[in-house]
């Protein structure tokens, strides 16, 4: 289906509970199979989505940027708010920090994150310091490609600055690997104790859930917040 032009899979069966599930960066929404089976077997549906540049949009000339983001996460909530009495909300790595910026003032029952990116710009500090680019450079160029395969954008960092995540009301629990190279343990942790989350610390996870291990811990860690 496509909600206002957005690539979009609606999983379940009719039922008055929904997950809005966004993804993480180099991801897709048809990387939200496993999620929505599980999600699915306890009575909610699950709506997933394409973030720009990713899945049926990477040819799209709409670059995968905070305020674009915010702006498509939009207009997904909007869709479910109309639509559904309860929304839940799952968010992974990138996508959870969009989740931050967009969802903030809706009514939402429960927030599950992985790996969640809580602080773009200091995310964005750390990559330009591993690119060897400076603030001013990052100026004059407005956005420079970096070696790890990502863009750094001179207006999402703008953008990051003006605008901090200082409000978060809802219920939220939280997955974290201790040997996560893009997010600081310190900073989950401050973000955890700030607006009363649910922190899990998998000792010896990644960023990314990818090993056997990883996913056996993903995997009971949903079955008991779902």
């Amino acid at each position: 289906m496509r909600i206002d032009n957005i690539p979009a899979i609606l999983w379940g069966e009719k039922a008055d509970s929904i997950y809005v599930c966004v993804h993480g960066s180099m991801s897709r929404k048809e990387d939200a199979q496993g999620f929505a089976e599980k999600a699915v077997g306890k009575g909610h549906q699950v709506i997933s989505f394409d973030l720009p540049e990713h899945g049926a949009r990477k040819n799209e000339n709409y670059p995968c940027i905070v305020c674009n983001g915010v702006h498509d996460l939009g207009i997904i909530g909007d869709y479910v708010q109309r639509n559904w009495d309860e929304i839940y909300l799952y968010g992974n790595s990138l996508g959870a920090y969009f989740s931050l910026l967009a969802y903030k003032d809706y009514n939402i029952k429960k927030c599950l994150f992985l790996s969640p990116l809580l602080d773009m710009e200091r995310v964005i500090q750390n990559m330009m310091k591993g690119s060897n680019v400076n603030e001013q450079e990052l100026k004059e160029k407005r956005e420079i490609p970096t070696p790890m395969g990502e863009t750094l954008y001179w207006e999402c960092y703008c953008y990051a600055r003006e605008h901090p995540v200082d409000k978060w009301d809802i219920p939220t629990a939280i997955l974290y690997g201790s040997e996560d190279d893009r997010i600081e343990r310190e900073g989950v942790e401050k973000f955890a104790k700030k607006f009363s989350c649910d922190l899990t610390v998998l000792e010896g996870g990644e960023h990314w859930f990818h090993t056997e291990r990883q996913l056996f811990f993903l995997d009971k860690w949903l079955e008991e917040h779902i």
